[in-house]
């Protein structure tokens, strides 16, 4: 397999892609499920068939996600892409069903196309025509120094999309962690881990700054358990190194 063809064999997103692949990558995550093996073949899926054709009561995924993006820039939200999409926009391979927008809950308004499901004070998730959005909102201070301190840009075709930076995602899901844990959701936050350790060992994020930014907005028992994971994640590489 040429190069070309094996990086549209595994979800990924570079610079100058169009809307149309987040689409195609979240189709693909949602025919198998984020937690099977994110190694889906965009490239086969654009050569086989094209996508259902879209009906006044049903707009194609590609439109959905064009359209979103368009409402976001046409009302001036202030919003930043993360989680798995923003994660693929540094590492490849990662599965995502839904798209994570982080923005303040007054955006909500000027939003009334998206279909809250559920809330609370710091999150929500929400139904766009079609599409799963969660939503993590800037009244949490962390998630508001995310967006001021850790945002960069993904040029697509289209339109600049305001995106986490590796450092921004890692502070987002080592904050999740324990979160994760308490909750019993032990499958994801051991995907949370494997997400730090790729944008450790891959855009060669250094957590350890990144710890102390967090002790402003966690306990210490959280910290000293998320110290010892990134510990971890760091002596891997030295062992296999």
């Amino acid at each position: 397999m040429s190069d070309s063809r094996e990086r549209d064999s595994i979800p990924t997103i570079l610079p100058g892609d169009s809307l149309a692949r987040l689409a195609r990558i979240l189709r693909c995550a949602e025919a198998l499920g984020y937690k099977a093996s994110a190694r889906c073949s965009v490239l086969r899926e654009e050569e086989s068939e094209p996508p259902p054709a879209a009906t006044n009561s049903s707009p194609s995924v590609e439109e959905s996600v064009t359209r979103l993006f368009e409402l976001l820039d046409q009302r001036s939200v202030d919003y930043v892409l993360v989680g798995g999409l923003a994660l693929l926009r540094y590492v490849r391979g990662r599965n995502t069903e839904d798209i994570d927008l982080l923005l303040a809950v007054r955006d909500l308004d000027v939003l009334p196309e998206l279909a809250v499901r559920e809330r609370s004070d710091w999150f929500a998730r929400a139904v766009f025509s079609g599409l799963r959005v969660d939503l993590l909102f800037t009244e949490n201070p962390l998630f508001k120094l995310v967006r001021e301190r850790h945002t960069g840009c993904i040029p697509f075709i289209e339109r600049g999309v305001p995106c986490a930076t590796p450092e921004g995602l890692v502070l987002l899901k080592l904050y999740a962690l324990p979160s994760l844990y308490r909750q019993g959701e032990i499958q994801r936050a051991i995907l949370y881990e494997s997400d730090i350790a790729a944008l450790v060992h891959g855009p060669g994020v250094n957590p350890v700054p990144l710890l102390r930014t967090l002790e402003e907005f966690m306990p210490a028992t959280d910290l000293r358990e998320l110290r010892r994971v990134v510990g971890e994640i760091q002596s891997r590489r030295r062992d296999f190194g």
